[in-house]
Formats: structure tokens, sequence, C-alpha cells
């Protein structure tokens, strides 16, 4: 399971509201608010990014999968039917899913057909698709 960003910010929440033990304190207690620090900066990132990533990763992979139906069968295309009218993660996580899975499908049986060509395309879309996605830890303190 991936955690959503509400689900870790509402982990934080709880993780700060609840007082430690008294022999919780000191360095246990800095580790613990500096992960919980850690968690909300990159819920900030991925409500940056997230969004815009998302949109782009559906339309890349409704692309590919029309482009391809031709060669592997309408069901494809059929696939990418659909328009990302709400924006919301959840929506869009939702189609991105689904989209995902038939992806995945098409790209068993490009390598079933040994189809080197759309093979690559499809490993390059992932790699992108991967770079859209990154998110970027802080640089480790010194010492």
């Amino acid at each position: 399971m991936t955690p959503t960003v509400p689900e870790l910010l509402l982990g934080n929440f709880l993780c700060l509201m609840e007082p430690p033990p008294p022999e919780s304190s000191g360095e246990f207690l800095q580790s613990r608010i500096a992960v919980t620090g850690m968690i909300a900066m990159l819920c900030a990132q991925e409500a940056e990014r997230g969004i815009a990533a998302r949109v782009w990763e559906n339309g890349a992979i409704r692309t590919l999968l029309v482009d391809a139906s031709g060669a592997y069968g309408e069901r494809f295309a059929t696939a990418a039917t659909g328009k990302d009218d709400d924006l919301s993660l959840a929506a869009l996580d939702a189609s991105n899913a689904a989209l995902r899975r038939t992806l995945i499908d098409l790209h068993i049986a490009v390598e079933a057909a040994r189809d080197g060509a759309l093979d690559t395309a499809i490993r390059a879309l992932y790699v992108r698709m991967a770079d859209a996605r990154r998110l970027d830890l802080p640089p480790l303190p010194a010492g």
C-alpha cells in the first residue's frame, strides 16, 4: 500500500499530539520530530507536483495505448478512453491504476510478440513516469 498525502499528514498529526513517555525524551524525541518533519516536507512536494504528474502520466499512457491498439487490439484503445475531469488525487490515482494495469497487459503482449521498438517505448515511458513522481530527500546533516 502506498499511503496518501492525507493519510501521512494525519499520521504526523497523531504522532505530534501524543506526548512521549518520559523515558522517550532526548534523542528519541528528536528523531521522532525529524522524521515527522521529513514526511511533511515530502507531502508538500507531492501536493505541489502530484496532480500535474498524474495528469501527464495518464495522458502519456492513454496515447501509448491508442497508438498500440492497431497492432495489439482495440481493447487497448477502449481502455484509453476517458478524461481526467476530476483533478483530485484520489480520482487521478483511480484512473491511473486502471491505465497502469492495461499498460502492463500491453507490455506483456509486446514482450511475447518480441516487438523491440514498442518494448523500448514502454520502458522509456516507465522511466519518465518515475522521474515525474520523484520526491527529493533533504541533504543529511553533517556529522
